[in-house]
């Protein structure tokens, strides 16, 4: 986006003075914005953080804003006292997983394209709002804190709401309300490219505002991260590529593989999504890759899928494979818990059905709240590599694998996945084999140092030019 890049360069604007594109400015200080945004150690310890409002004359010019400058939790607050106090009541918080000033360089149009920009709806929001205030570099530790510091100033509990239920609640300026919204984020090595990611959160930022103008709701909103990203360096920015640089020449790229879409049952929106890196099945040894017939085929026969707000069920219809037709489910559900004051979402069984026999895997550990996405590396029925897909003796003869396993049925935002809860335990082999390790060298050292401590010297001695020393024995 053109607002917040140029908001860089300045130290953070504010009302419509932070509108003007950054693709104005002269060479030399786009030049400087870039390479400020860019710089490494400013983005690792500071999100920027962005505040409009529906309400006038919330926030004064900043003061001694430069480059550089990084805001304290001190200032943080006496920007947002001002609009707590006189603003509206009703404070909304988009809280990403990851956010840093590379992404509005890289992603959001900077060179006058603004049709490619990935954060056309945040900038449309705050060239309308009557107030608005960008801070490009707040501490990472003043932002992590904002949750509490609202619940506090505003005397209401965050309540996690997405464009779905924001439409049911009832909002007025008469009662404090704080609603969270998470957003996710991703790196171009994920699931979907980075900008995708942000453009899809950008569409739920816009369909939120419109929610809200609707209804005529007062409003005062934060856009902020969880904590900094790191941008992979996209080479197709620059063209005729980037030559050779400062600290030498960079190695040729391999190409990389084409990205496939994910599999996306709709009704009257997407409901299901499901993605693999790899997708293999296996009968009595005969291996047949499913992921070119799977992801990306506009062809693929879904009919027989179903969805509810409690079960899902995706089924995926193959022709002349294993038989004249090779059909997969994926039967999930979702509970409420109240011992964890939260709904779950479970893949109860993974089918196959094909020559009018039935095979059933139960997956019951493929499990995570139903406001996320389940992430795993390896899915797998096969025992030896610790699969979380459990047969019985009947289907041995049939092996199902997935490699980068996504999925998820519930709550989808914007038709992409939502935060991943991923199946890797915090404690791998390699933590557990560190930990038994120097608890043995723990135990050597403590036992030598106990034996050294122990040690005695002889408090008799033999002299030469005397007498033998004799030692009378007890009897």
């Amino acid at each position: 986006m053109a607002t917040l890049p140029l908001s860089a360069a300045t130290g953070g604007m504010t009302g419509k003075s932070a509108a003007r594109p950054l693709a104005s400015l002269p060479p030399v200080l786009l030049l400087l914005a870039l390479l400020l945004a860019a710089a490494p150690a400013a983005a690792e310890q500071q999100v920027p953080l962005v505040l409009w409002s529906s309400s006038d004359d919330l926030w004064a010019p900043l003061e001694n804003a430069h480059e550089g400058h990084i805001t304290t939790d001190i200032q943080l607050s006496s920007y947002l006292d001002p609009a707590l106090e006189k603003g509206p009541r009703n404070v909304l918080l988009f809280l990403q997983e990851k956010l840093s000033m590379e992404d509005f360089t890289a992603y959001g149009g900077v060179f006058g394209n603004k049709q490619d920009s990935a954060f056309s709806n945040l900038e449309n929001a705050l060239e309308l709002a009557p107030s608005s205030l960008i801070l490009p570099s707040v501490d990472w530790y003043a932002a992590s804190t904002l949750t509490s510091y609202l619940k506090e100033k505003l005397g209401a509990s965050p309540l996690h709401v997405d464009q779905t239920t924001l439409r049911e609640l009832k909002l007025n300026d008469t009662l404090p309300a704080l609603l969270l919204l998470r957003l996710p984020y991703t790196t171009s090595s994920g699931l979907m490219a980075a900008k995708e990611v942000l453009t899809g959160n950008d569409e739920i930022i816009g369909q939120v505002m419109s929610t809200l103008k609707s209804e005529g709701v007062p409003y005062t909103a934060i856009l902020t991260a969880v904590r900094p990203s790191r941008v992979v360096r996209d080479l197709s920015l620059v063209s005729g590529g980037l030559g050779r640089h400062l600290l030498g020449e960079d190695e040729p790229l391999a190409p990389s593989p084409p990205h496939l879409p994910p599999v996306s049952y709709n009704d009257t929106e997407p409901r299901i999504l499901f993605w693999a890196q790899n997708f293999t099945v296996t009968y009595n040894k005969e291996l047949r890759d499913l992921t070119a017939l799977t992801f990306g085929t506009p062809t693929l026969n879904l009919s027989g899928s179903s969805w509810n707000s409690s079960f899902a069920q995706l089924v995926l219809t193959y022709e002349n494979l294993f038989g004249p037709l090779l059909t997969i489910k994926f039967i999930l559900s979702s509970h409420f818990y109240p011992v964890s004051a939260r709904s779950w979402f479970t893949m109860d069984r993974l089918e196959i059905h094909t020559n009018n026999s039935v095979v059933v895997f139960n997956s019951s550990h493929i499990t995570a709240p139903s406001i996320y996405s389940f992430h795993c590396q390896y899915v797998s029925t096969e025992r030896s590599k610790e699969g979380l897909l459990m047969s019985s003796p009947s289907s041995s003869a049939w092996h199902v694998t997935f490699q980068n396993f996504q999925i998820q049925a519930f709550n989808l935002s914007g038709g992409n996945f939502s935060y991943a809860s991923d199946c890797a335990s915090f404690f791998s082999p390699g933590i557990w084999m560190g930990l038994v390790s120097s608890l043995i060298m723990l135990f050597i050292f403590t036992y030598g140092l106990h034996m050294i401590l122990n040690l005695k010297t002889m408090d008799r001695f033999d002299d030469h030019k005397g007498s033998t020393l004799s030692v009378p024995l007890m009897e």
